[in-house]
C-alpha cells in the first residue's frame, strides 16, 4: 500500500508575521550598524519591489493587498528610525560611520557632507511627499471609495440584466458581483492607508529634530565635544537617517497614486503601455512639438542644441509613424479580396422562394458590426447565451435567429421579427451605452433621450466616458449589444407559446423517448395526436410554466387520453400534476405561498354565470367583468409592492376563463387552481376581492 505523503508546510504563511515581529522587535532591541546597513538596503529593495507591481498592474484590484503593505512598509520604516536614533544617539561622538555605511553615504555622497545642503534637501522631500503625492493619492482614493459606493446599484443591476438575458451564468454573476465590493473595500482601504504615510512624513521631520537637538545634547554634554563638532556629527547623522527613510517612503507613496489613478480600460495594458499608446499614437502631435521646439531653439540666447536636438527627434518620430502607418494601409489594401465575377443569371426556381423565418433580426447598417462574424460581432455570443438560458429554464429550444441587414431602415435601427412579422423594434447606437433610470437616480446626464425598448423606462444614450459618471448616479448602464439581446430575450420569453411548433414538439418527445421509449410509444401516436399535446405545451407555456418535466407531463396525458381529447381539459389535469413545479417556480425555497382570493359571494356568482353560456361560450356580464378586473387589479398592484409575485388562487372550473380575461390586462398575474396547491405548503390569503 503506497504511503500517504506529509502535508507540505507553506511557508508564504510566516512572510507576515515574521515581518511584524522582526518591526517590533527593532523598536525595541539594539542593531549593530551592519544589520542597520542590511535593513535599510531591504527597506528600499522592498519599495523598488512595491512600485514596479504597481507599475505592471493592469487593474487595482490586481494588487488588493496593497493597503496592508502600505502599512507594513510604513511602520517598517518607522522602526527603522527608531534603531537608527538610538544607534546614533548611542556611537554618534565617534564619527558620521556610527550607525553604518548606508546612512554615512546617504549623509555625505547625496548633499556633499554639507548638513545646511542636508536639512534643505530632506525638507523639499517631506514636503513633495506629504504635500503633493500622498494628498492627491488620498484624495483620488477617497473620491474613487465614494463613487464606487453610489454605482454598485447601478452595476449590480447591469449584472442582473446581463444573467437574464442569458450572456453570463451564475458563476460568472456571482464573481462580478464579488468584484464590485472588493473594488468599494480596496478604495476604502486605501483611503485609509493614505493617512499613514501622511503621518510618517511628519514623523520624519520629528525625528529628524529629535536626533540633531538630543545629540547635541548627548555630544556636548556626556562626551564632551565642542558645538560645531556635535553639530556636524549628529547633524550630518540625522540627515542621512532622515534621507534613507523618506526616499523608500516617496517610493511607495508614488505607487500608491499609480495604483489608485490607475484607469483600467480593457484590462489588457499596464501603465508603460497605456501611456506610450495614447501619447504617442498621433504624428500631428508630434510634429507640432517638434515645430514648436525647433522655433524656440532658434530664439538667440536659448540652449539651441538641446531645443533642436529634441525638436528633431520627435518630427522624425512623427515622420516614422506616418511611414509604418502607410505601409500597413497598403499591405491591407493588396490583401483586399478582388471582387468575384459577374456570375451568369441562373433559372427561376423554388430556390427563389424564401421561406419565413420563424425568429429574424433586422438591422440597420451602422448596427452590422455588432452581427459580423468577421469582426466579432459581440451580438451573435449573446443571441447564443439567451437561446442556451431560455432552453435551460424553459425546456425546449427555440429556433435560431436568423439576422440580415436592412438598408431599408434607419442607420442605427433593428426590427425583431416573428413568423415574418414584426414583433419589437428599437435604435442602438455603437460605442455609445443607454444608461437606463430604474426610478431613483441624483442627477442628470447630457445625451440622447429615449426609452428603454424592452421595459418603456425613460433612458439616455450617453458616450463612453460618460459611463462611470451615470453608474455614480444609479442609472443602469448596457451597451448597445446588451439593448438588443435583453430586447430579443423578453420578445422570447413573451412568444414562447408561438415558438413551440409541431416539430419542436416532436424532438422534446424523441428526446424523451430516448430513456422511456415505451412511455412514448404509449401516447404518440396510440392515444393522442401530436396536435393536442403540441396545444398542451403551449398553453402552459402561455401563463409561464416550463415543460422541463415532460416526464410527468407525457405520463399524465397517456393516463387521461381515454377519458378526453379536449385540450383545454387535459391541460387543466396536467397543471395539477406539476403543482410543485409551479409552487416552486412562483414561490422558491419552500415558503409559503401567499396569494389573492376572491370572496365566497364572488365566486358563486361567477360560478353561475360560467354555467351559463351565451352563443359564444361561457362570459361574464360586462359590469362584473370590469368590477372583477378592477379589483384583481389593485391587489396584483399591492402585493408587487411588497415584492411578491401576484397570484390569484380560484376554483378548478373558474380557473381557464379567468385567466384568459385577466392575462390581458394583468400580464404578471398568475391564476392556480385550488387542486394545484401541493400538499405540504403553507398558504395565506393577503388579499380577498370581492368583499
Amino acid at each position: 500500500m503506497a504511503e500517504l505523503s506529509a502535508p507540505r508546510f507553506n511557508w508564504s504563511a510566516l512572510a507576515a508575521p515574521l515581518l511584524i515581529v522582526m518591526i517590533l522587535a527593532m523598536m525595541v532591541l539594539p542593531l549593530p550598524p551592519f544589520l542597520l546597513d542590511l535593513l535599510f538596503t531591504f527597506n528600499i529593495a522592498l519599495s523598488i519591489i512595491v512600485i514596479m507591481v504597481s507599475v505592471h498592474t493592469l487593474k487595482p484590484l490586481d494588487f488588493a493587498a496593497f493597503p496592508t503593505v502600505l502599512l507594513l512598509t510604513t511602520l517598517l520604516r518607522l522602526s527603522l528610525n527608531v534603531a537608527s536614533s538610538r544607534v546614533v544617539l548611542m556611537e554618534g561622538h565617534t564619527g558620521p560611520d556610527a550607525a553604518g555605511k548606508v546612512i554615512e553615504a546617504f549623509g555625505h555622497f547625496l548633499v556633499g557632507g554639507n548638513y545646511a545642503v542636508g536639512i534643505i534637501v530632506f525638507i523639499i522631500l517631506v514636503i513633495i511627499n506629504f504635500m503633493v503625492i500622498t494628498k492627491g493619492a488620498g484624495r483620488i482614493a477617497e473620491v474613487s471609495a465614494r463613487f464606487t459606493l453610489d454605482s454598485m446599484p447601478g452595476k449590480q443591476m447591469a449584472i442582473d440584466a446581463d444573467l437574464n438575458a442569458g450572456m453570463i451564468g451564475e458563476e460568472e454573476a456571482r464573481k462580478r458581483r464579488s468584484e464590485i465590493a472588493r473594488e468599494a473595500e480596496f478604495y476604502g482601504s486605501m483611503d485609509g492607508a493614505s493617512k499613514f504615510v501622511r503621518g510618517d512624513a511628519i514623523a520624519g521631520i520629528l525625528i529628524m529634530l529629535i536626533n540633531v537637538i538630543g545629540g547635541l545634547i548627548v555630544g556636548m554634554a556626556q562626551h564632551g565635544l565642542d558645538f560645531s563638532t556635535a553639530l556636524n556629527n549628529y547633524t550630518l547623522l540625522a540627515i542621512g537617517d532622515g534621507l534613507v527613510a523618506q526616499i523608500p517612503a516617496l517610493i511607495i507613496s508614488t505607487a500608491a497614486g499609480l495604483v489608485v489613478t490607475r484607469v483600467g480600460g480593457d484590462g489588457v495594458e499596464d501603465v508603460g503601455a497605456q501611456m506610450l499608446g495614447q501619447m504617442f499614437n498621433s504624428s500631428k502631435v508630434l510634429y507640432i512639438t517638434g515645430g514648436l521646439l525647433g522655433v524656440m531653439g532658434i530664439i538667440p540666447g536659448m540652449p539651441h542644441f538641446a531645443f533642436l536636438l529634441l525638436g528633431g527627434l520627435s518630427a522624425w518620430i512623427g515622420y516614422l509613424m506616418d511611414t509604418r502607418a502607410r505601409e500597413a494601409e497598403a499591405r491591407k489594401q493588396e490583401q483586399a479580396a478582388a471582387p468575384p465575377p459577374a456570375a451568369e443569371m441562373p433559372e427561376v426556381g423554388w430556390d427563389d422562394v424564401m421561406p419565413v423565418d420563424v425568429l429574424g433580426l433586422e438591422v440597420g447598417y451602422r448596427l452590422i458590426p455588432l452581427v459580423d462574424r468577421n469582426q466579432d460581432g459581440e451580438l451573435l455570443r449573446r443571441i447564443r447565451g439567451i437561446r442556451k438560458k431560455f432552453a435551460q429554464d424553459t425546456g425546449f429550444l427555440v429556433p435560431a435567429v436568423h439576422i440580415r441587414d436592412n438598408l431599408e431602415l434607419k442607420p442605427n435601427a433593428y426590427h425583431i421579427t416573428l413568423k415574418g412579422v414584426e414583433v419589437g423594434q428599437g435604435e442602438a447606437f455603437v460605442g455609445q451605452y443607454l444608461a437606463i433610470n430604474p426610478g431613483r437616480v441624483m442627477g442628470e446626464l447630457k445625451g440622447t433621450r429615449t426609452t428603454d425598448p424592452t421595459f418603456g423606462l425613460p433612458a439616455t444614450w450617453v458616450e463612453s466616458e460618460m459611463r462611470e459618471q451615470a453608474q455614480a448616479f444609479g442609472y443602469t448602464v448596457v451597451d448597445a449589444s446588451t439593448v438588443v439581446a435583453t430586447h430579443l430575450s423578453n420578445v422570447i420569453q413573451s412568444h414562447a407559446m408561438e415558438l413551440l411548433g409541431r416539430e419542436e414538439t416532436q424532438q422534446l418527445l424523441d428526446r424523451v423517448g430516448k430513456e422511456s421509449p415505451k412511455l412514448v410509444e404509449d401516447l404518440v401516436p396510440k392515444s393522442m395526436p401530436l396536435g393536442t399535446v403540441q396545444k398542451v405545451l403551449q398553453a402552459l407555456l402561455a401563463e409561464g410554466i416550463h415543460i422541463r418535466d415532460m416526464r410527468t407531463i407525457i405520463e399524465c396525458l397517456a393516463d387521461n387520453a381515454v377519458r378526453t381529447q379536449d385540450a383545454e381539459q387535459l391541460t387543466a389535469i396536467v397543471r395539477v400534476a406539476l403543482g410543485r413545479a409551479i409552487a416552486q417556480q412562483l414561490f422558491p425555497g419552500g415558503t409559503e405561498i401567499q396569494v389573492i382570493a376572491m370572496a365566497p359571494r364572488l365566486e358563486g356568482i361567477l360560478m353561475q354565470a360560467t354555467q351559463t353560456p351565451g352563443a359564444d361560450g361561457p362570459g361574464l356580464e360586462p359590469g362584473l367583468a370590469d368590477q372583477l378586473l378592477q379589483g384583481v387589479s389593485q391587489a396584483a398592484e399591492q402585493i408587487e409592492q411588497m415584492g411578491l409575485p401576484s397570484v390569484l388562487l380560484v376554483p378548478g372550473p373558474l380557473r381557464p376563463l379567468l385567466a384568459r380575461f385577466l392575462r390581458r390586462s394583468i400580464p404578471h398575474l398568475n391564476v392556480l387552481a385550488h387542486a394545484e396547491i401541493p400538499d405540504g405548503r403553507m398558504l395565506r390569503v393577503i388579499h380577498t376581492v370581492g368583499n
